[in-house]
């Protein structure tokens, strides 16, 4: 192959930037005359050598790329990506352009497709030049996949969330076929494999989404945890999680260039070997599709190299580092080899601009807003003051109305609705289950799923939001931890989309202060202080509904919202209500609401500013204990501490659907102005973050959880923590006693 140095002249106006292009040789012209996939068709009509040479120039097209744009930056991973290539570049003159994937350092790759297809002009990136200053840069290319980028579906990062994506799309979008990639690295975490097999139990007839496994040997840094067993012992494994067709494709059974091992390279082979190899991955794609929408499960594992056609082999090929310019040796010597001829580029472009119906900026799915079913004003049930209410019994008679307004609604939750006082929802839409029982409220048609792992929980019900779909997760709140990584990251993903979409609804139950029989195992309310602390992004909301009324406004405030991450923190016990339901509406919308306040008090003002709804009940027998040593207390709910803040603490402004929404400061002076401040919390108490960065008054406290411990009752659980009667009027007192000459001067 002769190549040349850029420029070259008679390349396309896109290409400016490309490095090196090489001669246009007698396969291209054999080959090459006209796209493979014809003008105003969406892929290949058959698949013929034409085809197949064009689908390996597209493959080609994609690795050079790749390199390229991360040597541009002298950091980004092409190896992974490069090992996938061949089954990227199949997928997609097949048509099949909805793809996701579970790998984060695979977007260099899917950067170049984007590119290549067109999608990245409506960022402004029309050359390659354009692509490489724009690569790894704020307002560009992300290091690892964004859902803001055009034509991407989902963001990708974290390990083992590729597959929820996929699920969910197929889920929603049932004529449509979701490829996903996996990485044999991240196959290392067993949850990708369980999660797809607890779907397909409870969703049998979905299966138009499409694994691909990239099993190239390696992870970031080592051989894979995977890359010892040999094709018969992988093929079982992925039957063993229900998968009835299993399809691989062995590199290594088409090498003629005499590779060592079990991985090899196919850029490596003869032209005639290579050729053979892309129709083999040319044919299983298309295969596999028609078997995913025929309704048979169905994954494909295409065993190959890692960092194949690239610099570098194995882990060595995964990240590029400082000096690892495109004039290094190693990086030059691939690039010159990978190089394509200017036709060549052309022809790819044209092929995957047509792919799909067009560029995939413009015809993948969550490129458009999904019509959402009309559910109506959701039924709500008032509670008189004074009464009491199980806040989580309250919300589930609205879950349920909403599931049985709208059919697409799914419940995830791993540890089941009837523990966290939420059995309504069963009642009402039924666990999906292929044994039907309706003791248990189980039917194959059921609209709550309840895999026992908060990832595939989490997982589900976040890809849905983003795809369009309502969904609601519910948890224990010691468990969240587990899923709420993928809500964060598409809590952050919504932030940056285009388009509006339901936003991502959770709700926790049975909390710490419930829980005191179970010890520690149970008592983890840590996780409000990792949502807390997301507060600052811009669109997360972290909720405490005081009562039955208030988590009624909340949960029915969460589901009008949309591109915003939304958690709600509540009991499962019965509880005193304390709002009307115009408070409390009042108080989601505006961020908080006085629950009582003292009509005289000589002895200056004490405020406690609360978050939750059971830990009011110590603060109301503080309260009492006060007033009756003449202090005026004033009792708030912070029930939406987001709109606490001040505008400049929030990221909001960068939010597709910003919401500017903030106290004033008129207002939250009335409420928490006084002569000392204590905050509560039953929780974690990043969530009064806000209320103590306002609050100008100078004697201020903070009490919240502390550890978890075995207890006979909340109440102890509670004074275990330092959350007692006694010991909230002790800190009040000292508080006063701080500030007490200064009232007295004023006196």
């Amino acid at each position: 192959m002769t190549t040349a140095t850029y420029p070259n002249q008679s390349a396309p106006a896109f290409c400016d930037g490309v490095l090196h292009f090489a001669a246009a040789g007698q396969a291209f012209a054999r080959h090459g005359r006209q796209a493979a996939i014809q003008d105003g068709q969406t892929g290949i009509r058959e698949i013929d050598d034409a085809a197949v040479y064009q689908t390996q120039l597209t493959a080609d097209a994609l690795r050079y790329l790749t390199l390229q744009l991360c040597a541009s930056k002298q950091s980004g991973h092409p190896g992974g990506f490069a090992s996938s290539a061949d089954a990227y570049a199949s997928l997609v003159m097949l048509g099949h352009t909805n793809i996701v994937t579970e790998v984060g350092h695979h977007a260099p790759g899917f950067y170049s497709a984007m590119f290549l297809d067109g999608s990245l002009e409506d960022m402004g990136i029309r050359t390659v030049t354009d692509l490489q200053s724009r690569f790894r840069e704020r307002d560009g290319l992300l290091g690892h996949l964004s859902g803001a980028i055009p034509g991407l579906l989902a963001p990708a990062g974290p390990l083992g969330q590729g597959q929820h994506f996929a699920m969910a799309g197929a889920y929603l979008n049932r004529d449509k076929l979701f490829p996903c990639t996996i990485g044999d690295g991240g196959l290392g975490e067993p949850y990708i494999l369980s999660a797809m097999k607890h779907f397909h139990t409870a969703y049998p007839e979905v299966t138009n989404f499409l694994p691909v496994l990239v099993w190239n040997g390696y992870s970031q840094e080592h051989h894979s945890m995977v890359s010892l067993m040999d094709n018969a012992q992988m093929e079982a494994y992925w039957r063993a999680h229900d998968f009835e067709r299993v399809i691989l494709i062995d590199a290594k059974a088409f090498d003629d260039a005499g590779q060592e091992g079990a991985y090899v390279d196919s850029t490596r082979f003869s032209p005639e070997a290579r050729q053979a190899f892309s129709r083999a991955v040319l044919e299983a794609m298309h295969e596999a599709a028609e078997s995913a929408m025929g309704g048979t499960l169905t994954c494909v594992i295409l065993k190959q190299l890692k960092g194949a056609g690239v610099h570098a082999s194995g882990a060595k090929a995964h990240n590029l580092y400082p000096g690892d310019t495109a004039d290094k040796p190693n990086i030059a010597a691939a690039l010159e080899r990978g190089a394509l001829a200017p036709e060549a580029w052309a022809l790819v472009r044209t092929n995957m601009q047509r792919a799909g119906g067009g560029p995939a900026g413009r015809t993948v799915v969550t490129e458009f807003e999904r019509p959402l079913t009309d559910i109506g004003t959701l039924p709500t049930q008032e509670f008189a003051p004074g009464e009491q209410a199980v806040p989580a019994t309250t919300m589930a008679q609205m879950v349920a109305a909403l599931g049985q307004r709208d059919p697409d609604f799914v419940v995830t939750n791993a540890d089941g609705n009837e523990a966290s006082a939420m059995k309504a929802i069963n009642d009402a839409l039924k666990i999906r289950h292929p044994t039907e029982d309706p003791l248990y409220n189980q039917s194959p048609n059921g609209q709550v799923y309840e895999p026992l792992n908060e990832d595939a929980c989490a997982g589900f019900a976040a890809g849905l939001a983003l795809f369009g779909g309502r969904s609601l997760w519910l948890s224990y709140e010691s468990f969240a931890i587990n899923g709420w990584p993928i809500v964060q990251t598409v809590g952050q993903a919504m932030a940056e989309l285009r388009h509006r979409t339901p936003a991502v609804v959770s709700m926790f139950t049975a909390g710490a202060l419930e829980q005191g029989r179970n010890g520690w195992t149970h008592q983890r309310p840590e996780i409000e202080n990792y949502i807390g602390g997301q507060m600052r992004n811009g669109n997360v909301y972290l909720l405490y509904p005081s009562d039955a009324n208030m988590i009624q406004a909340a949960y029915g405030w969460a589901v009008e919202q949309s591109n915003k991450c939304i958690s709600i923190i509540a009991s499962k016990s019965a509880l005193p209500v304390h709002t009307s339901m115009e408070q409390a509406r009042q108080a989601i919308d505006e961020g908080a609401t006085c629950l009582y306040e003292s009509a005289q008090g000589r002895q200056g003002t004490i405020v406690f500013a609360v978050t939750g709804d059971m830990v009011f009940q110590p603060v109301f027998a503080a309260k009492d204990r006060l007033e009756s040593e003449g202090y005026r207390v004033r009792i708030v709910a912070v029930a939406n501490p987001r709109r606490l803040y001040r505008p400049d603490d929030v990221a909001w402004s960068h939010s597709s659907e910003p919401d500017d929404r903030f106290m004033s400061d008129a207002d939250f002076e009335a409420l928490f102005h006084g002569d000392a401040l204590i905050g509560v919390s039953g929780g974690g108490t990043v969530a009064l973050e806000s209320v103590l960065l306002r609050s100008q008054t100078a004697a201020r406290d903070l009490v919240g959880w502390q550890r978890g411990e075995t207890t006979a009752s909340p109440a102890e659980i509670m004074a275990f923590n330092g959350i007692s009667p006694e010991s909230l009027e002790q800190r009040a007192k000292t508080l006063m006693e701080r500030v007490g000459p200064a009232l007295e001067s004023a006196a």
